[in-house]
């Protein structure tokens, strides 16, 4: 019996998967979208191991069916395509609040199999599990939802807050120190997971009446395989969204994409038309003869002088169009604060004085974009109802030889390698055992321990950016005036990202604290919080927030305070402090802001209806374009 059970279950796969790919679709056409970043292959939802731009978006392709969604004005709205009715709330006795949501019941996944409500509590369970915490998921739901941590640290079976109440509906429960949240309904977004995929036969969600839990083998070795397999499966990924994976090369750097024929619609109904995505990547020097030949047909995220005025000239030649928009984002230096000279409030301040700010956004943008002195981005509503307040509470770190080599000396930086007083070359402090940690630059005199103001700086191959940098600030000769050395060390941008992650579960000498400063960029998704990334609770750092190890309590009390405990309506409360979270970010310095850009998108002119701005990208422009 068991032996006939597993044969109509295999069969039952096998015409799923077949009716899946000869599903009739009913788009036309396709886009052949030019990425600058490479693909990595792990598909895993969430970003809960990695994250870069291209990855993000193609997860946003295959997975729409969250709860709640942005609309295009970054509005939070309940996706009446998913939910069936309203999503109900209410504030418990207990200071917690639980938010109930049923789902629609004629849902499927791309392969047709039947999607419930355990499909939507399954990745919390998942991801959250401390198999799947000791493999290196960053999921964060133990910060906010009622016994998450418990079980999270093995200490409960169940997650007491997640309930799965009948076949259609579940409720969350959030803890009460997190309630009021600016953000809240966010709280009741949840997205279908195929357990099937991820876990295979045998694994389902149940709730016997005290949370929900994932029934079956959670054991690391029963589950190791399979979670490394499903993050990186292409061919036959079970999803629901638009579009479905069809095909990854990871030598040709080449990702396939095709209409998810059992697709229901986003939140607003709206189906896909073009048929056919494919995104390649395409190299800064070459990406624009590759689009004028045919090798791609779209460059997103384009920004800087030169990229700009050589999209606007294609684009007067004809057969093309383009979109632009502000930047919800910022580029930037980012600092290790934790470890060698980066660790010192001084040293930071110091490199912010020996690069000249304006001239590098001024150079780098070409006028297509501007400077910014915190972690905000020019299209954030909250920063340009703040601009005028921020001008006058934020240091601007104006370019100045004098002030930096001030700030060193000051701090301590004023012996030799020798340990007598300074006079050229590189400074040297004394600093105590802890401060010294395992920096490898460290020198032993005597008894004192002296560390060089040596800079390990890990930057991307073929980057203009880091082209900039280090001509404007790695070779600038007031750096070495200062008495500074910034080492720069090239390489992919997956590769820069496990060193900022000090992501061990790739290779264990990603964990030794090596590179003390960054270059890349951070984009904010509308109803972007800041926190946990500035936390100092050690369990939350071992999961991958505050990537800079920037220790501080009151920034971290502010990255929560301006969310939890301002209600949704109270868009004041949230800006003043978030206000003071910027001024106080901005005196610490854990990261060097170098601009925000205007973003231009340049596609060929069959495609129609493509609209895009900064919380509106591809992966939901998309789905309302055609192909003429």
């Amino acid at each position: 019996m068991k032996k006939l059970t597993a044969l109509l279950l295999v069969l039952c796969m096998m015409l799923g998967i077949a009716s899946f790919a000869n599903a009739e679709a009913k788009g036309s056409g396709q886009v052949i979208f030019g990425s600058s970043t490479e693909i990595s292959g792990d598909w895993a939802h969430g970003a809960i191991w990695t994250n870069n731009a291209v990855d993000n978006m193609i997860r946003g392709l295959i997975n729409d069916y969250g709860t709640v969604m942005f609309d295009k004005n970054a509005e939070l709205v309940v996706n009446k395509t998913i939910v069936d009715g309203d999503i109900q709330s209410v504030l418990n006795e207990d200071g917690t609040k639980t938010f109930t949501v049923k789902i629609q019941e004629d849902l499927v996944f791309n392969n047709g199999t039947p999607i419930t409500a355990e499909h939507f509590v399954a990745a919390e369970l998942l991801f959250n599990h401390p198999t799947l915490k000791a493999m290196g998921s960053k999921a964060t739901s133990h910060t906010t939802i009622v016994g998450a941590k418990e079980y999270q640290d093995g200490a409960s079976s169940v997650m007491s807050g997640v309930r799965l109440l009948d076949k259609y509906t579940y409720s969350v429960s959030i803890l009460k120190d997190k309630v009021p949240f600016f953000f809240e309904l966010s709280y009741a977004a949840f997205g279908p997971m195929s357990i099937e995929m991820w876990l295979g036969e045998g694994y389902s969600v149940k709730d016997d009446g005290q949370g929900a839990y994932i029934e079956g083998d959670m054991s690391e070795a029963a589950l190791k395989d399979k979670i490394e397999h499903a993050r990186f499966l292409t061919e036959g990924r079970i999803t629901a969204g638009p579009y479905s994976l069809v095909s990854y090369d990871k030598a040709a750097k080449q990702a396939v994409l095709e209409i998810n024929p059992n697709y229901k619609g986003n939140f607003e109904g709206q189906k896909p038309s073009v048929q056919k995505i494919i995104v390649t990547k395409v190299e800064d020097a070459t990406q624009f003869d590759s689009l004028t030949t045919g090798g791609v047909n779209m460059l997103q995220g384009l920004t800087g002088g030169e990229f700009v005025n050589k999209a606007l000239d294609i684009e007067k030649q004809g057969g093309f169009k383009t979109v632009n928009y502000d930047r919800a984002g910022y580029g930037k230096l980012m600092f290790q604060c934790d470890f060698g000279p980066t660790q010192f409030q001084a040293v930071r301040h110091a490199v912010a004085h020996l690069l000249n700010r304006p001239d590098f956004a001024n150079t780098f943008t070409g006028g297509y974009g501007s400077l910014v002195h915190g972690p905000y981005g020019i299209a954030m509503w909250v920063y340009q109802d703040s601009e005028e307040e921020l001008a006058e509470k934020l240091n601007e770190y104006s370019y100045s030889l004098q002030e930096a080599e001030k700030l060193l000396v000051e701090d301590g930086w004023v012996l030799a390698a020798d340990g007598s007083e300074y006079k050229s070359g590189i400074r040297y402090k004394e600093v105590t055992a802890e401060e010294a940690g395992d920096y490898v630059h460290n020198v032993k005199v005597g008894d004192k321990i002296l560390m060089p103001l040596i800079i390990e700086w890990a930057s991307t191959s073929n980057n203009p950016v880091s082209e900039l940098l280090s001509t404007m600030l790695a070779k600038n000769p007031d750096v070495n005036t200062a008495g500074m050395e910034i080492r720069q060390a090239v390489m992919d941008f997956s590769e820069l990202l496990n060193w900022m992650y000090r992501d061990s579960s790739v290779d264990a000498k990603y964990a030794v604290k090596t590179y003390g400063m960054f270059n890349l960029a951070s984009n904010f998704p509308p109803g972007y919080v800041y926190t946990p990334w500035y936390t100092s609770k050690p369990e939350e750092l071992a999961q991958g927030f505050n990537a800079n190890f920037i220790l501080d309590e009151q920034l971290d009390k502010l990255s929560n305070d301006m969310v939890y405990g301002i209600e949704p309506t109270d868009k004041e409360g949230y800006r003043k402090i978030w206000v003071e979270f910027i001024a106080r970010w901005n005196e610490l310095l854990p990261e060097i802001p170098l601009y925000s850009n205007i973003y231009y998108t340049i596609f060929f002119d069959q495609l129609e209806n493509y609209e895009e701005n900064p919380y509106w990208g591809f992966e939901r422009a998309i789905v309302y374009a055609n192909i003429k």
